[in-house]
Parts: C-alpha cells; structure tokens; sequence
C-alpha cells in the first residue's frame, strides 16, 4: 500500500485552563511503586470509551497482564473519563497512564501540556516493543511522530503517545449514487453539480453532525486551498493568513455549503441529536457527511433506505488541478509527570504497537498506526484505510500549535464552533473571517 503522508509540525491549540494540580515537567514522576498485597506491580490505566467500546480495553489489560508476570492492572474507561480521573488528580492522585486525544471539550490533555505535566516518552520509542524484537519506532507508521501531534512544543521530544487513527472524509451511500447513476465529485465543481440534480429530486447534498466535526473537514480544504505553506500558516497564527485568498476560497466554499445542507442539521447539531443529522445518509434525505470511521460503528443499528451501501472519499480539492485530500485523526495515550508506577508505565505504552495489542483492538475496529494493523478488518472497514492507494489522496495530520491560554479566545470555537451560525445565516463570512483572524492575533504571541 502506496502512502503519501504529511508530516505537519501542528498540533491541538491550547484551551483554557481547567483546575487540575500539575506537577513538574520532564521525566518527574512519583516515588514510590504502586504494589499488591504479595508484592506484585500495579498499573493504574485510565482510558477514553470512545465508539470502539470498552470491551477491547479490557481484554488487551488481561494479555498485557498474562505477558507480564506479577502485574495487576487496574482499568478505568469511561466516555467522560475525565470528569472520573479529575477528582482525584486535583488532590495529587494520578494514574499511571492515560488514553485521552486532543481536542476534546474537557481540555484535559491540553491542560497538561501547557503546565508541563507530562513525561517524555522519547525513551519509549526506542524499546523493544514487549514480545517481539524491533522498537517501537520502527513499527509506528511513517509520520506520526513527526508532528506536535506527538510533540506538542516542537523540540523533537515526544510526550503524546500515537493511538487509533482514523482517515476521516465524507460518508455517502453508494447504493444510492449506483440507483441514480451519480459519480462520486473529486472537485467542488462537480459538487455543486451534484447538489443541483440532488435538489431536484428532493435530496440535500451535505449534513454535519456537529460543528466540531469541521475541524477534518477544514483541515483538508486548508491544505488543498493552498498546499503545506498555507495550512502551515494558518496553524501557526500568521498575521493575515485568514484573509488571504486561500482562507477566503475556504470560508466561502463552507458558507456556500449552506444551500446544499438538509433544513434541518443545524437544529440538530450538538452532542444530544447529532445522530439524527448522521440518519439523514442513510434516510436518502442527504448525500455526503464528514466523520471518522468510527461512524458505521456507531450507526450499527440504525434504520436504513433500501440498499444502504456505505461509501467513503476524500474531501475534494478547493484549488484547480489538485489532489483531494483526507485528515488523518489520531487519538493520543500520555503518562502524567506524577505517576506512581512510570517505568511499568512505559513498558504498557511500547505494549500498545505489538502485534498482540494490535489485533485485539482491531477487533473492535481500533486500527493503531503499525504496519499491517488494518489488514484485519473485515472488506467494508478497509476501504476508508484505502483511501490514500496508489497516491490518490493527501493524508493530513495535526492541528494548531500549542499556546499558552489567553483569556477568552479558543480558535476551535471561532473557526468550527461558528459554522452552525454561517450556516444558518446568523453570521456573515466577513464577519467570521475578521473574528477568526481576531482570534489567530492574540494567540500569536502566546504560542509555547
């Protein structure tokens, strides 16, 4: 399999300050070994129950537990795991690992980066992974450490653990396309083509479940807006990158996205009715949804129109003559500066890249970014992890850099958050425009 992936030095811009109690930076970590009553290791893990489900966490503790004799891992997994670790971090009490991506509203994993609450977890790159005879360096996927994804203050030193990754692009029924003799668009021209014979026929071209969701989407549109320099600009707060042309084609194509999306998403778009917004692909009453592919899963059992197939592609190029593009999420496992167990610690972490680990959470659909790691999904699910074939598509990774909190601007807020106002027709892009780049200004000087 032919990859072409980017190496973007970007990672999740910081948010406000959440009130847990932080330690020291470096490889600072607790004293003393959590032990058992017979004098056995205990790792305490805290994971993020996700679409995948908590099932393979806990298979993939007892192999982790079976290869290493005298280790009892005690396993927290919520879907608000941070609301059930918080508590206890805040009075000085911290697991030993934790499975939390970037990106999410809690903050949490931002929060320890910006106080330096993290361990390095460089060292870990170069064990063996457990069981097997290569380092864990050379079994993670060409580009993933790379980024401030995984190093978050662009000094080459990796703190973010690579976990889970996941192309995202536009889900579609392709049954209905076949029904309809409907090519899948690789440009926004032949989009708004789409749209137009769609809307004869009563079917809206675009749905979103939340604004959030436009991050991937715009993501891609950046980098195909106006290449790396672009979306390496726009990460990095340049003065004026939102009014630049490419930033106009982008914040213009999304607004003209208004008069194809289905009347009723933006009422629904927020964390309680978004699966209503995903039932419209499969109702036939909208074509294409931005997700990850977590979204099948998700749907597993929802009604759906006569033929459902599901489809998957790329989000097409905004400027002439390139390539559409795909952002490649990824989740992202840490150790807290402060735990109590870090060399047990470590040893899980390289754990998460061997062979036995990968299978288990492929099973759940959890693909971790080694080699091989997708071959295991059943026909349907490879084919979003085809998507980059043959040079087809360009994978995208990271987000805007890390910065120190500034009091009242979240980039994420001005630039996705806004989307359910441009498509309602509450905000102008002029007026989104001039309060993203408002935003990216004062974040400038407090970049990390």
């Amino acid at each position: 399999m032919k990859k072409k992936w980017i190496s973007v030095l970007l990672c999740t811009a910081m948010v406000a300050s959440m009130a847990v109690g932080c330690g020291g930076g470096g490889n600072s970590a607790g004293s003393s070994d959590a032990k058992t009553e017979d004098g056995g290791q205990v790792l305490e893990v805290a994971a993020f129950e996700g679409g995948y489900g908590a099932e393979m966490w806990t298979e993939v503790a007892e192999a982790f537990e079976a290869s290493h004799e005298g280790v009892t891992v005690e396993l927290t997994v919520d879907k608000k795991i941070e609301d059930v670790i918080s508590p206890d971090m805040k009075a000085g009490d911290y697991p030993d690992v934790v499975h939390c991506a970037t990106g999410r509203e809690a903050g949490l994993t931002e929060t320890l980066t910006k106080e330096k609450g993290l361990m390095e977890l460089t060292e870990v790159l170069d064990m063996t992974v457990p069981g097997e005879d290569v380092a864990v360096k050379d079994k993670v996927l060409p580009g993933f450490l790379d980024t401030l994804g995984t190093n978050p203050y662009g000094d080459g030193v990796t703190y973010y653990a690579p976990m889970f990754y996941s192309p995202c692009g536009l889900f579609y029924n392709a049954g209905l396309l076949k029904e309809k003799g409907w090519e899948v668009p690789t440009t926004w021209d032949e989009m708004w083509e789409l749209g137009d014979k769609a809307k004869a026929e009563g079917i809206s071209l675009f749905t979103y479940p939340t604004p959030g969701y436009f991050d991937a989407f715009m993501f891609a549109l950046m980098e195909s807006a106006g290449g790396m320099d672009f979306f390496n600009d726009a990460m990095t707060y340049k003065d004026g990158v939102w009014e630049s042309e490419e930033g106009t084609a982008v914040m213009e194509l999304v607004a003209k996205l208004a008069d194809y999306t289905e009347p009723t998403t933006v009422a629904n778009a927020n964390d309680d009715n978004f699966t209503k917004n995903q039932q419209l692909i499969l109702d036939n009453k909208a074509i294409f949804c931005p997700n990850g592919t977590w979204l099948p899963g998700e749907m597993a059992d929802a009604p759906r129109a006569e033929g459902f197939e599901w489809g998957f592609t790329a989000i097409p190029a905004v400027a002439d003559g390139e390539k559409p593009s795909s952002y490649t999420f990824f989740e992202q496992m840490w150790i807290p500066a402060e735990a109590k167990n870090p060399d047990l610690a470590k040893e899980w972490v390289a754990y998460m890249y061997s062979d036995e680990a990968a299978e288990i959470f492929a099973k759940s659909n959890a693909v971790q970014p080694v080699e091989g790691a997708a071959d295991s999904l059943d026909e349907e699910s490879q084919l979003y992890y085809h998507v980059y074939d043959n040079d087809a598509a360009i994978a995208v990774m990271g987000r805007f850099a890390a910065t120190d909190p500034v009091e009242g601007v979240s980039i994420d807020d001005s630039l996705f958050k806004a989307v359910n106002s441009i498509m309602s027709g509450d905000k102008t892009v002029e007026e989104w425009q001039a309060d993203v780049e408002a935003a990216s200004d004062k974040l400038r000087d407090a970049m990390q």
